[in-house]
């Protein structure tokens, strides 16, 4: 029997993929209903990346800025192993409702900033309207948060939590656990000056809903976001983002976990405070 005639194990070029059962129904969905599902995904992403590109096209910080060498090795922009490694230093002492803040004015700070925002706006909060309006005002200068406001309102729409099954509020179904977290792997200071700095995330997120009747099960995704960040009230602010797909590895043949599983970890383990 060839690798290709495997169960479960379909033949990519030299590769074998693990297709795991579906999570919450049992059974492994049918390539049409799976391809709708990714559909859907991407159509969300797109969507939520378009308008805030939108809101941000045009901008421009007035400040200049000059390329920073993180390697320390004499080779301009590329960082070294060590450059990346945790640095020990606390990133912030407070928070601002429940958001970290009064990050170092330099570029380590800046990093931590970058982070800790990208976990925040990966956050549930963001499918909330109040919330939402609470943490774009947080984390962006005044001036990006009255522009990304109404994009924003208008991305989360209705239509758009229902598709994720959530309601108009942002809530999941009674007896579900909506899950929407954002974890970094580390940063990049791309460049730098004394008033801005632009900071590259690569992150790992989890999203979907929780429950045995979800049709939207928890999945996880690899994007990076790159955030133009301006020294403002004596702290790092959001100017403006982007965000990209990856880089994404090879995903593991790891055993999926139910619905319960998922609910209780998501309840039991807190999130963290990034630094450098």
């Amino acid at each position: 029997m060839s690798l290709g005639d495997e169960p479960g194990y379909p033949e990519t070029g030299h590769t074998r993929t693990r297709l795991p059962d579906d999570p919450y129904g049992g059974a492994r969905r049918g390539g049409r209903s799976s391809s709708r599902s990714l559909v859907t995904v991407v159509g969300v992403v797109v969507l939520l990346i378009a308008a805030i590109a939108f809101a941000n096209r045009g901008d421009g910080n007035g400040s200049s800025t000059t390329t920073a060498n993180t390697g320390g090795n004499g080779s301009g922009n590329q960082p070294t192993t060590s450059s990346t490694a945790a640095s020990g230093t606390k990133p912030v002492q407070t928070k601002s409702g429940g958001i970290p803040s009064g990050f170092a004015h330099d570029a380590q700070g800046a990093q931590s900033a970058a982070a800790n925002y990208a976990v925040t706006l990966g956050s549930t909060g963001m499918y909330s309207k109040v919330d939402r309006h609470r943490i774009v005002s947080s984390l962006y200068t005044s001036a990006a948060a009255s522009r990304l406001q109404g994009a924003m309102d208008t991305a989360y729409s209705t239509s758009f939590l229902g598709k994720l099954g959530l309601d108009a509020n942002g809530n999941p179904p009674k007896g579900s656990t909506f899950v929407s977290r954002t974890v970094p792997v580390g940063t990049e200071v791309t460049s730098s000056s004394d008033s801005a700095a632009v900071v590259a995330v690569w992150c790992n997120s989890l999203s979907g809903i929780a429950g045995n009747s979800s049709t939207t099960p928890v999945t996880s995704n690899w994007f990076t976001v790159t955030m133009t960040l301006n020294w403002s009230g004596g702290d790092w602010k959001i100017l403006e983002s982007r965000q990209e797909s990856g880089p994404t590895p090879v995903t593991g043949d790891d055993t999926v976990s139910g619905s319960d599983a998922i609910s209780k970890a998501i309840q039991e383990f807190g999130g963290f405070t990034y630094a450098r």
